[in-house]
C-alpha cells in the first residue's frame, strides 16, 4: 500500500470507514442516499415503512453461521466523535508518522439476516424480504480490525446494533412523513 506524498512538516490522518449508518439523536441529519443506496439500512427502513415492497437478501449459502453476508455497521454518532478524536491528534502533533491510517468500526461483523432479525425486534415490524442469488463480487465477510484505533486513538465505538436501528427508524419516520 503507498501512502501519499505529504509537503515537508504536513501531517495527516484517514480514517477508513466501514457501513457508517443511523441518525442523529435529533432526527435532524439522517441517511438520504441519492440513487441507488450502497448500504443495507437504508433498504430495510424503507421495506419496514412500505416504501419498498421487498428486501432482497443476496445469497444465503456464504460461508458464515446463518449463510448471509457479515459486515461491519457503525452509528454515525460514533464515527463523528472518531474524527474529533482524530482532529485532536493532530491539533496535540501526537503523529508517530506524517500520515496515519485507522479502521473505523466496531470490529464485529453483523450478519444480513441478524439486521432483519434486530429491525423486527427493536421496531417491531415484520420485514417483506426474499432470499435471492448472490451478488458478483460481494464478500463474504468484511470487517474492520480496530485495535490501533482502539489503542493509539483510544476511540471505541459505543453504540450497538438496536441504537443504530432505532435512530436510522426514526429518521426514516420522520424523513417519510414530511
Amino acid at each position: 500500500c503507498t501512502y501519499p506524498t505529504l509537503p515537508s512538516g504536513c501531517k495527516a490522518i484517514s480514517l477508513r470507514y466501514f457501513n457508517p449508518v443511523g441518525a442523529h439523536a435529533s432526527v435532524l441529519i439522517g441517511e438520504l442516499p441519492k440513487g441507488v443506496p450502497n448500504n443495507l439500512f437504508p433498504y430495510v427502513m424503507q421495506t419496514g415503512t412500505g416504501r419498498l415492497q421487498q428486501l432482497t437478501v443476496y445469497g444465503n449459502d456464504y460461508q458464515t453461521p446463518d449463510g448471509t453476508c457479515l459486515r461491519d455497521f457503525i452509528h454515525v454518532v460514533d464515527l463523528a466523535k472518531a474524527h474529533v478524536v482524530a482532529c485532536e491528534r493532530l491539533l496535540q502533533h501526537k503523529n508517530e508518522s506524517c500520515y496515519e491510517v485507522f479502521n473505523i468500526g466496531t470490529g464485529k461483523p453483523t450478519s444480513v439476516l441478524e439486521i432483519i432479525n434486530s429491525f423486527e425486534r427493536t421496531v417491531a415490524v415484520k420485514l417483506n424480504y426474499k432470499i435471492g442469488s448472490r451478488r458478483d463480487g460481494d464478500a463474504a465477510v468484511v470487517y474492520a480490525d480496530t485495535t490501533k484505533a482502539n489503542t493509539v486513538l483510544g476511540w471505541k465505538a459505543e453504540l450497538g446494533l438496536d441504537k443504530m436501528i432505532r435512530s436510522s427508524w426514526e429518521w426514516e419516520l420522520r424523513r417519510s412523513q414530511g
